[in-house]
């Protein structure tokens, strides 16, 4: 309760001065619709913001999942070969300086705008970069008794990276991942705004709000909001389940 407890009550307490100040303000819907008005279309719009979700979040995973791989399998081999390294560091630095809305219209170009590849490209992208560099740093933070220990037993390159550097980088992994889930989400939202398919959370809240109809824009926006934060807690539940100490061979005996 002591860690739920606080970002409930202050969410609470933001939503409540929201809502008083649209009120006796007298903003206007398309400056700032009242949190009422967002939750009334939420609840109309269920259906229509469950599916967009979906389209979007699938997007976003297939790109979170691709990038993550991408990412660990770059770090993997720029610790191991020195040149590999070099090469790969300043492309992956590269890649995290492209902005997302110069990457979203060019892959649409270059590929089919009636599928959804150019968004999980875009996400991949996205992805790769806080993925590699946290696994890299990883990687590199291996004990190094326990690099000699392998050593010693004359344990090839695979083996030691496979025992030892990946579970010492998986904090560091996690870390990047945290970062990237949410991200991914992002990236995924803002690529549907460079045209393709219109079955996305970005496409709707363009949609909505090209026809003056804010808080229905708000809801979809409250989809988003929701997708990420279940990108969210999925990587901290699954870091949560790598850290289960898990039964030796002595024990097992």
């Amino acid at each position: 309760m002591r860690t739920i407890a606080p970002p409930i009550v202050f969410g609470v307490v933001v939503l409540v001065l929201w809502q008083v100040l649209t009120a006796v303000a007298g903003i206007p819907s398309f400056l700032l619709p009242a949190p009422s008005a967002i939750a009334q279309q939420f609840g109309n719009n269920i259906s229509g913001i469950v599916q967009a979700s979906t389209a979007t979040g699938k997007n976003a995973l297939i790109g979170l999942l691709a990038g993550a791989v991408l990412g660990v399998l770059a770090a993997i081999l720029a610790t191991r070969t020195r040149i590999v390294d070099e090469l790969l560091s300043p492309v992956a630095a590269a890649a995290a300086a492209i902005p997302i809305v110069a990457l979203a219209p060019l892959f649409n170009s270059m590929y089919s705008s009636t599928t959804d590849l150019p968004r999980r490209l875009v996400v991949t992208v996205v992805v790769f970069f806080p993925v590699f560099v946290s696994a890299s740093k990883g990687l590199r933070q291996s004990p190094q008794v326990h690099l000699d220990l392998m050593t010693s037993y004359a344990a090839s390159n695979w083996a030691t990276t496979r025992a030892v550097r990946i579970p010492a980088a998986l904090p560091f992994l996690f870390t990047g991942l945290r970062v990237a889930a949410p991200g991914a989400v992002i990236a995924a939202i803002i690529a549907e705004y460079f045209g393709g398919l219109q079955n996305g959370l970005g496409s709707r809240i363009t949609s909505a709000a090209s026809n003056t109809a804010y808080p229905r824009a708000w809801s979809y926006v409250v989809g988003a909001m929701i997708v990420g934060l279940l990108f969210f807690v999925v990587v901290l539940l699954v870091e949560q389940a790598s850290k289960r100490p898990r039964p030796s061979l002595l024990s097992a005996h």
